[in-house]
C-alpha cells in the first residue's frame, strides 16, 4: 500500500518498515518476507491449525520454493483456543534462540502477541502474516499477557513487515471480523478524548498519528452488512484501519491516538475474567464495542450541556483535595486495582491553580469545542445499529453484562489510567455523575 500519509508514517514508525494491504497478497508473501525481513536467515513460522490452513502452508510452500532456509514450523492446536500466556511466549523464544531463526507470525491476536513478545526479547525484528481483520494491535508495539495470574501489557516491538490479504480475512470467521469492527469504532469516541486533552493543554493532537487513524476511520466503518457477508471489497477500509491505528500509535510513541475511555470498560471487564471461560474466549473488540457504546452515549449527553455558561470560580471552589479523590479511590476500586487507581490518578490531578488553567480553554472555546465535537461523535443509536449489522454486540447482554454493571464501570473507567478523557473533564466540571445517570435514564440506549 502507497499513500502519502503511510509513506510518511513508515519512515517515521520506530519498527515497522513494510505494509502490505489488498486482495491477492498472500501469493506475493514470501517474497516480501525474504527481500524484507529474512534476508539469508533462517525461519520459523508460528501459527495454529487454522491459521496454518488459512495461509501458513501456502507461505510455507513459497518460502520452501524460494530457497529460504525453514525450521520445523510451530503449529499450536486450534482447540482450544490458544492463550496469550507468557509459557507459550517463552516456548517460542527458546525455539527462536535454539535454531537463530527470525518468527512469522501466522494469525492474529494470540499468534501476534506471543511471536511479537518471544523476539522482542531477543531484540530481533519478526514478520506477521494477518488471517482475520478481529483487532487493531498487529502494528502496535506492546503484547498483553497473562502472566503469574495477571494480565499485563509487556513492551516489546512491532513487526517489520505486515502482510495482510482481504481474501484470507473475509474467509475468517464473521465474529473476528466483528470483533474488528467493534476496535475500530472506538476510534470515534477516543478521537474525542484527544480533542479534549488537546484543547485542555495536557496532550496535543499528533497531526500525523491523527490522519493516520481519523483520516479514514468513518468511511472504513460504513459497510457493516457487506461485512457481515464476507465481501472481499469490503474489507479493504476495515483492515486498513487497523493496520493505521497500530502505526500511528508507533508515530505518535503512545496508544493515544487508538485508544480513550472506551478501552478501559474493556480493560477493567478483561481483568474481572469476563467471558473467559468461553471458547473462543469472549474478544477484546466485542467487549471495546460495549464500551464504545457507553462512551459516545455519554458524549451525546456531555454536548447537550451549555458547558460555556458554567461558573469557573465555582466549579474551583468545589474541586476535591487529593486526599478525598484518594479516598474516592479506594472506596471504588477493589484489589490490586486501588494501588493502580491511585497511582493513574495521582499523574493527572491537578490543584486549583492547576484546574483553572486547564478548564479555562474548555469554558471560553467551547462553541467551537462543541462543534468540532459533534462532528467527531456519531450519535449512539447509530452507530449501535452499525455496530449490530457488522456482527458487534449492541447491549451489555450481549457480554454476559447488565446496564447496571455498566454503569457501576463508570467510576472505575475514570480512574483506571492516567490518560485525560472526556470522563475527567465532566469529573472536574462536577457533571459526573449527573451524566452517567442520565445515559442510563429512560429513552437511553439500553433503557
Amino acid at each position: 500500500m502507497s499513500t502519502n500519509a503511510v509513506d510518511e508514517a513508515l519512515e517515521q514508525a520506530e519498527y515497522t518498515k513494510v505494509i502490505e494491504v489488498g486482495r491477492g497478497v498472500l501469493s506475493q508473501a514470501g517474497k516480501i518476507f525474504i527481500d524484507n525481513l529474512l534476508g539469508g536467515s533462517p525461519c520459523l513460522l508460528v501459527a495454529d491449525e487454522r491459521t496454518w490452513k488459512a495461509a501458513g502452508a501456502a507461505l510455507h510452500d513459497q518460502l520452501q520454493a524460494a530457497g529460504a532456509t525453514l525450521t520445523e514450523p510451530l503449529i499450536y492446536p486450534g482447540q482450544p483456543t490458544l492463550y496469550a500466556s507468557y509459557d507459550h511466549a517463552e516456548e517460542i523464544r527458546e525455539k527462536l534462540r535454539a535454531t537463530g531463526a527470525l518468527g512469522i507470525a501466522i494469525g492474529s491476536g494470540t499468534i501476534n502477541d506471543l511471536t511479537k513478545l518471544a523476539s522482542g526479547e531477543l531484540d530481533q525484528p519478526y514478520g506477521a502474516l494477518a488471517t482475520a481483520a478481529s483487532m487493531d494491535g498487529y502494528t502496535g508495539f506492546g503484547a498483553p499477557m497473562t502472566r503469574d495470574g495477571l494480565k499485563i501489557t509487556m513492551p516489546c516491538p512491532a513487526p517489520r513487515v505486515v502482510v495482510f490479504d482481504l481474501d484470507v480475512a473475509a474467509a475468517a470467521p464473521s465474529p473476528m471480523a466483528a470483533s474488528g469492527y467493534g476496535d475500530l469504532s472506538a476510534k470515534i469516541p477516543a478521537g474525542a478524548d484527544w480533542i479534549l486533552a488537546d484543547a485542555g493543554g495536557v496532550d496535543p493532537i499528533h497531526p500525523l498519528a491523527w490522519k493516520l487513524v481519523q483520516g479514514g476511520v468513518k468511511e472504513a466503518l460504513s459497510r457493516p452488512d457487506d461485512l457481515a457477508a464476507g465481501i472481499p471489497e469490503a474489507y479493504e477500509g476495515l483492515c486498513t484501519g487497523l493496520v493505521m491505528s497500530g502505526l500511528a500509535m508507533q508515530v505518535a510513541g503512545s496508544t493515544r491516538p487508538a485508544s480513550g475511555a472506551d478501552h478501559y470498560f474493556s480493560h477493567l471487564w478483561e481483568l474481572d475474567h469476563l467471558g473467559a471461560e468461553l471458547d473462543p474466549p469472549l474478544s477484546h473488540g466485542f467487549k471495546v464495542s460495549i464500551g464504545t457504546l457507553a462512551m459516545t452515549a455519554f458524549y451525546e449527553k456531555f454536548l447537550e450541556k451549555d458547558i460555556g455558561a458554567i461558573d469557573l470560580d465555582a466549579v474551583v471552589a468545589a474541586w476535591p483535595s487529593w486526599e478525598q479523590i484518594e479516598a474516592d479511590i479506594r472506596s471504588t476500586m477493589t484489589g490490586p486495582l486501588i494501588d493502580k487507581g491511585i497511582n493513574e490518578t495521582r499523574e493527572k490531578y491537578v490543584d486549583a491553580a492547576g484546574l483553572r488553567a486547564r478548564l479555562t480553554p474548555i469554558i471560553a472555546g467551547w462553541p467551537a469545542l462543541q462543534n468540532k465535537l459533534r462532528q467527531q461523535v456519531l450519535p449512539a443509536k447509530e452507530l449501535q445499529n452499525m455496530l449490530g449489522r457488522a456482527g458487534a454486540p449492541t447491549r451489555p447482554e450481549d457480554i454476559g453484562l447488565t446496564p447496571a454493571a455498566v454503569k457501576e464501570t463508570f467510576p472505575r473507567a475514570m480512574y483506571y489510567r492516567s490518560r485525560y478523557t472526556v470522563l475527567d473533564v465532566s469529573r472536574e466540571l462536577g457533571l459526573f455523575n449527573e451524566l452517567v445517570d442520565e445515559v442510563f435514564a429512560p429513552g437511553g440506549i439500553w433503557s
